[in-house]
């Protein structure tokens, strides 16, 4: 990004660096009040959000497990939407066998040589859930506003199925594990795209890091200005700006703020000046430029003072209403590609073992297609655990039955009852980054509603 005058600098230095000025701020408060369990070296968290709303349906595929198979998946979706059995990708699940979509051959790699997870039918609930229940109408036991992308973006990414939430899960996490990052000189979370609610805490704020390309000078900051023409002026005269006592405290402190973020901007551009991964990225593939962009942070991360780091990408145009098979294969192909390089940057950072990505998104959608070759929003959904750390090549959770109308089908159209809670995806994953059980209910406030809190795909 380019900065052509005064209007353009503070919009984009506010945008990736005044959250971390706040975050400075308030880091002594964050440290007395620390409650995460001890423990020592690096682990990092990254979610991967599907934005819209990923057909799940089509994504992992039972051909022969038990009661479910490849025919009940067929008179369910329609030839007009089922992807052709031989052209499916075949993994194990024990004795079951699965089909993974044809653009997923390097999640199928990672799955089969015990690297990736696949957590089934997975989402917001407020309590275990049949469907008598579901179709009870006791409003208390379901989440609010289903089906609606914002609302259910925004309960995934807070862990509040109900009511109005300040911060996520993400956060909250970070606030709790801020004794593990003591002495750091930037944000334990970073979202290298638009991040909801997942990444704000009480204590903490995310940094917004863009992926490249960068200009040549890198990326934003005040130093950075000397690169471009006429800058050293524009940044002489922003300091004097910033640091001018004009007696308002409201000023002076977010003046304040915005240089302590600037100060980490170019922290970070000038770490990140010396980094180069040989581990190749493909290449037009936003997610991949995002997940280079993580590996790049990472890499400097014992620069920074950071032992528990936090990051959130995003990929979108998930919500298939129309023209769902020429959408869904590419943006798959652009995940399955994007994830394998990144696993590998981990690999050569020799942080694999530390290192967890998982997939998240706002809802699946209908078995049943809609009348213009798509599908509706729905609701449960299967996802992605990826690490060297993670117990791989199998499933956890219960998958479905694909039986319209049957057990767990909430409305007759293949929309899926979730069997597995977001509170204990998100716990299982607190707790191998370090957060107690017993701060559990801190970060997910209904984790107490569901028998276990630890689903075992990590160790």
């Amino acid at each position: 990004m380019y900065i052509r005058s005064r209007r353009e600098f503070l919009r984009a230095t506010l945008q990736s660096v005044s959250a971390l000025g706040a975050m400075s701020a308030l880091g002594k408060f964050g440290e007395m009040n620390a409650l995460a369990a001890g423990g020592s070296g690096y682990q990092a968290l990254v979610c991967i959000f599907l934005d819209g709303g990923n057909d799940g349906h089509n994504t992992i595929i039972p051909i022969t497990t038990g009661q479910q198979n490849y025919s009940l998946y067929l008179a369910g979706r329609g030839s007009s939407l089922a992807i052709p059995q031989a052209s499916l990708l075949p993994i194990n699940n024990g004795s079951d066998v699965y089909g993974l979509h044809p653009s997923l051959p390097e999640l199928q790699g990672l799955y089969n040589s015990g690297k990736a997870a696949v957590l089934a039918n997975v989402g917001m609930l407020v309590q275990p859930l049949t469907r008598a229940q579901f179709l009870s109408n006791n409003q208390s036991i379901v989440p609010g506003s289903l089906f609606s992308h914002s609302d259910q973006a925004s309960q995934w990414q807070s862990a509040i199925p109900n009511g109005i939430a300040s911060t996520g899960w993400g956060g909250r996490m970070t606030d709790l594990m801020q004794g593990q990052n003591t002495g750091a000189i930037f944000p334990p979370i970073t979202t290298t795209s638009s991040c909801g609610l997942f990444c704000t805490g009480q204590q903490t704020f995310p940094a917004t890091v863009p992926p490249p390309p960068y200009p040549s000078y890198g990326p934003t900051g005040m130093a950075t200005l000397t690169a471009v023409q006429n800058a050293p002026a524009t940044a002489a005269g922003m300091q004097q700006l910033l640091t001018f006592d004009n007696g308002l405290q409201l000023v002076q402190a977010g003046n304040s703020i915005l240089t302590r973020g600037n100060t980490y901007a170019n922290t970070l551009a000038s770490l990140l000046q010396n980094v180069s991964l040989k581990t190749v990225f493909p290449a037009n593939n936003p997610l991949a430029a995002q997940l280079q962009t993580v590996a790049n942070v990472m890499s400097v991360r014992s620069q920074l003072g950071l032992t528990r780091q936090i990051f959130f990408c995003s990929l979108g145009g998930f919500d298939t209403h129309g023209s769902q098979t020429a959408t869904q294969g590419p943006l798959l192909q652009q995940l399955s590609q994007a994830i394998l390089a990144f696993y590998q940057a981990t690999q050569e950072l020799l942080v694999d073992q530390s290192v967890t990505t998982f997939t998240a998104s706002e809802f699946g959608r209908t078995l049943s297609p809609s009348g213009s070759d798509g599908t509706d929003h729905a609701w449960g959904n299967h996802h992605f655990i990826i690490g060297s750390g993670v117990k791989g090549g199998q499933f956890y959770g219960n998958f479905p039955s694909l039986a319209l109308g049957g057990s767990n089908d909430a409305n007759n159209r293949g929309t899926l009852i979730p069997s597995t809670a977001v509170d204990q995806y998100g716990a299982t994953l607190a707790q191998w980054f370090g957060v107690g059980a017993g701060n559990l209910p801190t970060i997910f406030p209904n984790v107490g509603n569901f028998a276990s809190n630890q689903l075992g795909f990590l160790g």
